[in-house]
């Protein structure tokens, strides 16, 4: 491989957050720039965040030297992927391991779209403060500079065995009715913030038993306009009687009141009349970027359509995929229908796999996600929002004034769901059991506190290992359920056509 090899900053598109992440991609940067001159190579710095998909192809598109993506915060997959897709140089993803800025969030997404497109790329990252002294992040970074690959272990990525009788029973009579009536997602917008990995399309998803119908995202301004008071008003009572705790017009949020809760039930209800003028069965909400100075943040609206106890329901939930992230979406509507026909409760989760640190000698994740968490995690009653905090969304992202859906997930066991596009153009959905952990308070503090302490927090045991999620999971999102549905989602996936991967130790 050739000696020199060029590093680039993929980023936001928003200036405040590459701002912020500067001090964090210099430092990142010295280390790796000193862990590649340690094993011989000449590395070089393409200089300045790529904030637009032109960007990325006018800076890396030229390059033909091996290349490294170095990763610090939330960035946009096309600002990677645009500048290098249809090219054969050797790719590397590398990021910081750290909670304060969502590094490993946007390789995982990267990761992921990169695969989509069939673009080959290697994945490293290093919690340590000086890499070079990180003997496997070293090891695993000279194979790259020798072979342009990294080979991890694969030993918890398996193949299903047979399933149960009880099992696929379920799973037949779901199949049985998606036949009958295929499922209908409602896409308010695209896909959020370049999520290549997260758009499906008719072609894909006719296969699956769903349909999609986007509307665009401009409706909601006016269709607003159209939705009485008094239903806010009522929708307003709701929440706070259901025992919803708002922290408004706080020392560092004054401009979080009540009337700017108020303006997101009516963002709420505009969805609600959307959902059933076109009879749709689930949600995608793009939310971001577009209508970001225009409405509130939509992510209380969200976690409430994710709740049985929710204003105008009828004690079931919808399930609101946030950024329009169809694979996530795909998942829990599938989660939701099994816990159904199970009786339990159909409660299903939607978080980004954060961060992660060892507890008592068990790696754990840190899944936040600022929307489309469930009541339910925080309180294990599906009449109730208590245990539900909203905090205003961090204003620097939401210039709007708007509330989370926030809480702490309650310990018990889990399954976990992800479906993904392979290179070859496949469907695969991704399945596994786990564990949602409760933290002794001081370090479940210190956790929040060190990441986003606005969004809603569950510390998990994923079933696996750190390695083989952070080198072959294919997804920076996660959808969670309280209870055992592998058996059910893994017969119901292979059902519908996905290729099933289990991720289990």
């Amino acid at each position: 491989m050739s000696s020199k090899v060029a590093v680039f900053w993929p980023g936001d598109y928003r200036a405040l957050p590459n701002e912020w992440a500067l001090p964090q991609a210099r430092e990142a940067t010295a280390n790796l720039m000193s862990a590649l001159r340690k094993l011989g190579k000449s590395p070089y710095l393409v200089e300045g965040f790529m904030t637009r998909p032109d960007q990325a192809i006018a800076k890396l598109g030229p390059i033909d030297d091996p290349m490294i993506g170095l990763f610090v915060h939330w960035t946009y997959a096309p600002h990677t992927v645009d500048g290098v897709v249809g090219k054969d140089n050797p790719l590397l993803l590398a990021s910081n391991f750290s909670p304060t800025w969502p590094g490993l969030v946007a390789l995982l997404n990267t990761a992921a779209s990169l695969e989509s497109v069939g673009r080959p790329a290697s994945r490293l990252w290093s919690d340590a403060r000086d890499w070079t002294a990180d003997a496997p992040f070293m090891e695993r970074l000279d194979q790259w500079c020798s072979t342009g690959s990294i080979a991890y272990s694969a030993a918890e990525l398996k193949t299903p065995g047979p399933t149960p009788a009880a099992a696929a029973q379920i799973a037949a009579k779901i199949h049985e009715r998606i036949k009958r009536k295929r499922i209908l997602a409602l896409m308010l917008g695209d896909t959020s913030m370049g999520m290549i990995n997260g758009y499906f399309g008719p072609r894909l998803l006719y296969p699956i038993g769903f349909s999609e119908h986007k509307v665009d995202q401009a409706w909601l301004i006016e269709r607003q306009g159209s939705v009485a008071e008094n239903r806010v008003e009522d929708a307003f009572r709701f929440v706070q009687k259901k025992g919803a705790t708002f922290h408004w017009e706080t020392a560092d949020a004054p401009d979080f009141t009540p009337a700017a809760t108020r303006e997101q039930l009516r963002g709420y209800l505009t969805v609600l009349d959307l959902l059933a003028e076109f009879q749709a069965d689930c949600l995608g909400w793009q939310y971001q970027l577009g209508l970001l100075k225009l409405l509130p943040p939509s992510d209380f609206a969200e976690g409430l359509l994710n709740s049985h106890a929710r204003p105008e329901g009828n004690g079931q939930v919808v399930i609101t995929s946030t950024e329009a992230d169809q694979g996530n979406l795909v998942p829990m509507e599938l989660m939701k229908r099994v816990l159904e026909a199970k009786g339990l409760p159909a409660a299903v989760m939607f978080h980004d796999v954060r961060w992660g640190g060892v507890h008592e000698g068990r790696f754990l994740w840190l899944l936040l996600n600022s929307g489309s968490s469930s009541a339910y995690a925080f309180n294990h009653d599906e009449a109730s929002l208590k245990g539900v905090h909203s905090y205003r969304q961090p204003a620097g992202y939401f210039p709007v004034p708007g509330g989370t859906f926030a809480g702490v997930s309650l310990p018990g066991p889990i399954t976990w769901a992800r479906a993904w596009i392979d290179r070859s153009g496949g469907l695969v959905m991704d399945l596994g059991r786990g564990e949602s952990v409760a933290l002794p308070d001081p370090v479940r503090e210190s956790w929040r506190n060190g990441s986003t302490p606005q969004w809603p927090f569950m510390a998990a045991d994923l079933g696996c290992r750190m390695e083989t999620i952070m080198a072959h999971y294919m997804s920076n999102h996660i959808a969670v359920v309280y209870g055992d549905i592998l058996d059910e989602m893994t017969a119901l996936s292979q059902g519908l056509g996905f290729r099933v991967r289990l991720l289990a130790g």
